[in-house]
C-alpha cells in the first residue's frame, strides 16, 4: 500500500496540469448534466399530463336510434367518434395498420430506434417524396390523447417519455384498442367505427380486407387523404402503399395483393341528413331537462327511443300532403304526434310540414309549442262535470247568454256555426262541440277546479291562474300538444294518465345500461267517468247534428274517440283521437299566428291529417279494440234507445225530440216520460 501511495503521489505531482484539466472538464460536465436534469425535470417531467388519463374515454359521439335500431342522428362536438372494442375490429384492420404504421409494434417498448433511423434514412435519400415519420403506434396514441400538434423538441421529448410510461401501464392490445378509437380518419371523423360508418355505411366488424387497407392508409395524413375530390385519389395511392407493406410483412400473399390493387374500394355518398329532426331535438332536450344528461355531444351514449321510423315517415308524408291541399285556406303549416297511450311511447312526431322549409321556419316544433287548443280542451271540463254529478242525459240549455265580469266587457259565447239547439243533453253538447253549453258547464264547475283537474292530467302551462276565466272552456288557455296528448291518455286508459316518455334505454360507450324506461302512470279519475267520455266521443250518431254521419271523424269498423278544436280567432285547428292502444293528435295553422279561412273547421284542416294517420295505424283488416265496460256502468233503454249510465245517480229524464238532437241517456234511475 505504501508503494501504491507513492506511485499515485508521483503521478499527481508530475501531471498536476493534466488532472487540473480533467477536474475542470468533470466540473463542466456535471454542471451541464445538472442543468439538463433541472430543465428536463421542470420543463418536461413537471409539465407532463397525468398519464392515468389514458384510462378516461375520449370525446365520444352520442347516437340516437329508433325502436328498431335505425340511426336517426349522431351528436358530436368537433370530433365524431364511437368507441369500439378491439375484439370487434377485424384482424385485417389490425394487420394493415401495423404493416403501414409500426411493423415492430409487438416487439418495442414504445420507441422504435430502428424505425427512427429507417425514417431518417428514407427522408435523406428521397428528398422529393413525402417525409416519412418514425413514430410508433404508441407515440401516435400519446400525441392524440395528451399533446398538441405543435412540432417542437420539447413536445417530441414529452411524447417519448409518455410513450415509455404508457407501455409500462397498458398491454399491447389495450394500446391498440385506444389507438383505433382515438386517431383521425379524415375531417371530423375519429376512430375506426365512425370512419367505417362514414365511408362504407357499415360497422367496423363488417368491413373486408380491401376496405381495411383503405382505412389504414388514412391515418398518416387524414386531412390530405380525406376521401372527397382530390383527396380520394391520394387516399387510393396511399392504399397501394398499405397493400405493399402488408405483402412485405407477409400478412398477405402476392395473389391477394394483386387482387386488392386491381379493385378500388367503393366510398358511399355520406348521408348528412337527420331522420325525424323535430323528434331528435325533442329527445335531446328531454335528456337534459327530464333525465339530467349534460354534454351528450361528447359522452358516447347510445340512446334507443320509442320512435317507429316507418310510422314517422308515413306521418311526415301525410302532414305535408294535407297541408299542401289546403294552402288555399290560408293554412301554411301542420304537425302531428302518434303515441301509444298504454306506455307513453312517442311513435312519431312531426313538428312542421317540412323541417327544412324556410317560408314557415320549419325547424320550429309546433308539438312542443304553446298553442290555444280551442274546443279540443272541452273533454276535461265535461269530465269534471260528470265527476261532480252530471250524467250523459243532464240537460243544458244551448241558448244565448252573457256574463258580466267586473272591469271587462260582457262575455257572450257563440257557437261555431252561429246557431242554437235549445235544450240538449250533456252527451250531445260534448259530441257536437257546442260552445255555449260548455261555458255554462264551466260556470257551474268553477274555473279553478278545471285547472286543478287539468294539472292532475299533466297540463303544466296554466300556472298563472289569474289569466283565465270562462273562456277557458273554449280553449283560451295555451297548451302543448305533447301535454294534451298525455292528458288524454287519462281517457284512453280509463282514468290513469300515462306520462309520455320518448326513451326506451340508454347505454354508455362500453355498452353498459345507464337508463331504462319505467312506465309512469297516475290515477286521475274513476274508470267509469273516463269511459263515459270515451263513449260520447266515439259515438258518430251523437255528433251528427253538427258534423253529420260518416264524417272524417269516423274510422270505419273501429271504435275511436275523437275531439276537434278551432279557436275563435281561427289561428289554431286541432283534431285528437284515441283508442285503448293508439293516440293521434294533429294541428294546422300558421307559425306567425295569422288566421286561417273560416272554412278551416272541425272536419277540415287538421281532421284529414288525423283521419289518414289513424287509418294507416288501424287498417280495416285488424280487430276493433275497444274499452271494457268498467264497474259502476250499466246499459239500459230509455226513450226507445240503448244507453249507458253510471250507478248511484237519481236523475229526472227528459226525452227530447230526436229531430234536433241525438237520443238521450242518463244516470242509474230511469223514468219513461214520453217523447
Amino acid at each position: 500500500s505504501s508503494i501504491l501511495k507513492h506511485i499515485i503521489a508521483t503521478v499527481i505531482k508530475n501531471n498536476s496540469k493534466l488532472f487540473g484539466n480533467l477536474y475542470l472538464v468533470l466540473t463542466i460536465f456535471v454542471t451541464i448534466s445538472l442543468l439538463f436534469f433541472l430543465w428536463f425535470y421542470f420543463s418536461i417531467l413537471k409539465t407532463l399530463p397525468n398519464v392515468n388519463e389514458i384510462y378516461n374515454p375520449p370525446k365520444l359521439s352520442t347516437k340516437i336510434y329508433d325502436k328498431k335500431g335505425t340511426l336517426l342522428y349522431t351528436f358530436y362536438k368537433d370530433e365524431n367518434r364511437s368507441w369500439v372494442e378491439l375484439t370487434k375490429i377485424p384482424k385485417e384492420m389490425v394487420e394493415a395498420t401495423i404493416a403501414i404504421e409500426d411493423k415492430d409494434f409487438f416487439s418495442h417498448r414504445g420507441i422504435s430506434v430502428k424505425g427512427v433511423f429507417l425514417a431518417l434514412w428514407h427522408n435523406l435519400t428521397n428528398l422529393n417524396e413525402n417525409l416519412r415519420g418514425g413514430s410508433t403506434i404508441t407515440q401516435q396514441l400519446v400525441k392524440n390523447v395528451f399533446l398538441s400538434p405543435e412540432k417542437t423538441w420539447k413536445r417530441k421529448i414529452s411524447e417519448l417519455v409518455l410513450s415509455i410510461m404508457i407501455e409500462n401501464k397498458l398491454t399491447k392490445n389495450e394500446i391498440l384498442e385506444r389507438y383505433f378509437n382515438q386517431v383521425a380518419y379524415g375531417g371530423e371523423t375519429y376512430g375506426v367505427q365512425a370512419a367505417s360508418e362514414k365511408y362504407f355505411g357499415k360497422n367496423i366488424e363488417d368491413i373486408n380486407l380491401n376496405e381495411a387497407t383503405f382505412l389504414a392508409g388514412l391515418v398518416a395524413a387524414p386531412s390530405a387523404y380525406l376521401p372527397n375530390g382530390k383527396g380520394l385519389n391520394l387516399a387510393y395511392e396511399r392504399q397501394k402503399q398499405v397493400i405493399e407493406q402488408m405483402l412485405l410483412a407477409k400478412f398477405i400473399d402476392k395473389k391477394t395483393a394483386d387482387e386488392l390493387l386491381s379493385n378500388k374500394v367503393n366510398i358511399i355518398n355520406e348521408d348528412k341528413g337527420i331522420k325525424a329532426p323535430h323528434f331528435v331535438f325533442y329527445v335531446k332536450e328531454y335528456l337534459k331537462e327530464k333525465l339530467g344528461f349534460e354534454n351528450i355531444e361528447r359522452r358516447g351514449l347510445a340512446i334507443y327511443t320509442t320512435l317507429d321510423y316507418t310510422t314517422q315517415q308515413m306521418a311526415e308524408k301525410v302532414v305535408k300532403e294535407e297541408v299542401d291541399k289546403v294552402a288555399r285556406l290560408k293554412i301554411g303549416n301542420g304537425s302531428a304526434i302518434v303515441t301509444n297511450p298504454k306506455n307513453g311511447d312517442v311513435l312519431a312526431m312531426v313538428g312542421s310540414k317540412d323541417y327544412w322549409a324556410s317560408d314557415i321556419d320549419g325547424k320550429f316544433n309546433i308539438t312542443t309549442a304553446q298553442r290555444q287548443p280551442g274546443s279540443s280542451i272541452k273533454p276535461i271540463n265535461y269530465l269534471l262535470g260528470i265527476e261532480k254529478g252530471k250524467s250523459l242525459s243532464s240537460i243544458i240549455d244551448d241558448s244565448p247568454i252573457s256574463y258580466s265580469i267586473k272591469g271587462q266587457k260582457p262575455y257572450s259565447p257563440q257557437n261555431y256555426n252561429g246557431k242554437y239547439m235549445g235544450k240538449v243533453t250533456l252527451k250531445t253538447a260534448l259530441a257536437s262541440s257546442l260552445n255555449i253549453p260548455s261555458v255554462k258547464l264551466l260556470n257551474e264547475n268553477g274555473v279553478e277546479n278545471m285547472i286543478n283537474l287539468a294539472e292532475k292530467m299533466g297540463i303544466t302551462s296554466w300556472k298563472d291562474r289569474s289569466r283565465f276565466g270562462l273562456s277557458l272552456a273554449l280553449g283560451a288557455g295555451e297548451v302543448k300538444m305533447t301535454e294534451l296528448i298525455q292528458a288524454y291518455s287519462t281517457f284512453s286508459q280509463l282514468g290513469e294518465m300515462v306520462v309520455i316518455n320518448p326513451i326506451l334505454k340508454i347505454n354508455n360507450y362500453l355498452g353498459e345500461k345507464v337508463y331504462e324506461k319505467n312506465v309512469e302512470n297516475k290515477f286521475v279519475t274513476e274508470a267509469k267517468y273516463a269511459y263515459l267520455i270515451d263513449m260520447i266521443l266515439s259515438d258518430d250518431n251523437a255528433r251528427s247534428p253538427v258534423f253529420g254521419l260518416g264524417s272524417k271523424l269516423k274510422i270505419p269498423g273501429k271504435t275511436v274517440a275523437v275531439k276537434t278544436g278551432t279557436t275563435n280567432s281561427l289561428k289554431d285547428n286541432w283534431c285528437i283521437g284515441w283508442t285503448p292502444e293508439v293516440m293521434v293528435a294533429a294541428w294546422v295553422g300558421n307559425n306567425d299566428n295569422s288566421p286561417m279561412s273560416w272554412v278551416a273547421s272541425g272536419v277540415s284542416g287538421a281532421t284529414p291529417i288525423w283521419n289518414r294517420i289513424m287509418r294507416e295505424i288501424l287498417p280495416v283488416n285488424t280487430p276493433d279494440v275497444t274499452w271494457k265496460m268498467p264497474e259502476g256502468i250499466y246499459k239500459s233503454n230509455i226513450c226507445g234507445t240503448d244507453g249507458i249510465f253510471t250507478d248511484g245517480r237519481e236523475k229526472k229524464i227528459e226525452c227530447l225530440p230526436l229531430l234536433s238532437v241525438t237520443p238521450v241517456e242518463t244516470g242509474s234511475q230511469i223514468r219513461n216520460v214520453g217523447n
